[in-house]
């Protein structure tokens, strides 16, 4: 399958089309840029014929286009039939669409293209609709379509796809999601994780790429402490924003759009009683270090973003800087890690709170 976003000279011409390919590994739910939720409706010029028909069509119309005002894809239906399509914001000029066509692959194929009219389409109500709650613990992460649908004894985050990462969907968001649900209980329960000093001045908690905002926004309702969340990309950080307000943790929240943690407003709220970290595995260890200083004795950390195989290598970068593991939670091929900073002159730690490593069978990746 082929695609291109390009325009035909004189066409005013459709938004560009999107394509998800098998073993994307992202949960990033991107969408093109902000734009009314109904589209007007538009047009399509279709054209069924044989392999190299098809591409000398679509790589006319990508070669000869400008401005990105065109949608053009090409993909085989059937061995040997291949499909060409052409979208339209407003009706074309059919005469000089099948010109072209008849200029590049010949009359027969100028003839054959057919040319239709799509009605109008709410695509952020149907994108939605192909969402379904996701339940960890005690958390619901859920759209707009399904609010006020949960137990009062539910956590509900609400999130919508977006412009950034975290629906709740992908295994290495839920496995975040039900550690903090483990450390929530913990907190609650026993009220001795940190230090005494940390606990008294009601030690923050620390999301680092936070995306959506699911993560901070999630601790922010359990654990009723501050939350700083950073994130690189500026309107990430704009969509987490958003989503705070839209869930009633603003008051509770700072969002840092900055790269790394070299920014003062991550160290002024430090040491951090937890810090979340669903990224990937570089950058995780690369941030090895400043997330060890930041994190106060008894504090925890939750690494993810990780397949299976990569647990390894980012566990041993934070134990050489003193964190002990106390939790592995296996999703659908990724590694949820829970570690925590000893405190040798107390007595508990999260290690009760936590059981066994936490295995769960593959899942589908959304």
């Amino acid at each position: 399958m082929a695609t291109c976003g390009k325009a035909f000279p004189d066409f005013a011409i459709a938004r560009k089309a999107q394509w998800h390919h098998p073993g994307d590994r992202r949960d990033r739910n991107m969408k093109a840029p902000p734009s009314p939720a109904r589209d007007p409706a538009t047009w399509v010029a279709r054209l069924t014929t044989d392999e190299w028909t098809a591409l000398r069509v679509h790589d006319a119309v990508c070669e000869t286009a400008n401005d990105g005002a065109v949608a053009a894809s090409v993909a085989e239906e059937a061995q040997g039939r291949w499909s060409v399509a052409l979208h339209f914001r407003t009706r074309p000029q059919e005469e000089a669409v099948r010109a072209l066509i008849g200029l590049v692959a010949g009359k027969d194929a100028a003839e054959k293209i057919v040319f239709e009219r799509l009605p109008s389409t709410d695509w952020v109500r149907k994108s939605q609709e192909g969402l379904s709650p996701v339940q960890a613990g005690r958390f619901v992460v859920h759209g707009s379509h399904h609010r006020g649908r949960f137990a009062a004894n539910r956590r509900t985050i609400e999130i919508d796809p977006g412009l950034a990462f975290g629906t709740g969907h992908h295994a290495s968001t839920l496995g975040c999601l039900l550690a903090l649900d483990t450390i929530a209980k913990h907190d609650s329960h026993k009220r001795q994780i940190g230090s005494h000093s940390a606990h008294k001045s009601k030690a923050a908690v620390l999301d680092v790429g936070t995306g959506s905002g699911v993560l901070a926004i999630a601790a922010a309702k359990a654990l009723r402490r501050p939350v700083v969340a950073g994130e690189i990309d500026a309107r990430a950080a704009a969509v987490a924003r958003d989503n705070t307000q839209l869930n009633g943790v603003s008051a509770d929240m700072e969002i840092v759009h900055a790269a790394g943690l070299a920014d003062w407003r991550f160290f002024k709220r430090s040491p951090y009683r937890l810090i979340l970290a669903n990224i990937v595995l570089d950058p995780l260890k690369q941030l090895a270090t400043p997330i060890a200083r930041f994190l106060a004795p008894r504090g925890c950390v939750v690494l993810s973003g990780l397949l299976q195989a990569q647990g390894r290598p980012a566990l041993a970068s934070y134990r050489t800087r003193g964190l002990v593991l106390r939790r592995r939670i296996m999703l659908g091929g990724w590694i949820t890690l829970v570690l925590e900073r000893p405190n040798r002159g107390r007595k508990r730690s999260l290690g009760r709170a936590f059981g066994k490593t936490q295995h769960r069978p593959n899942r589908p990746k959304h």
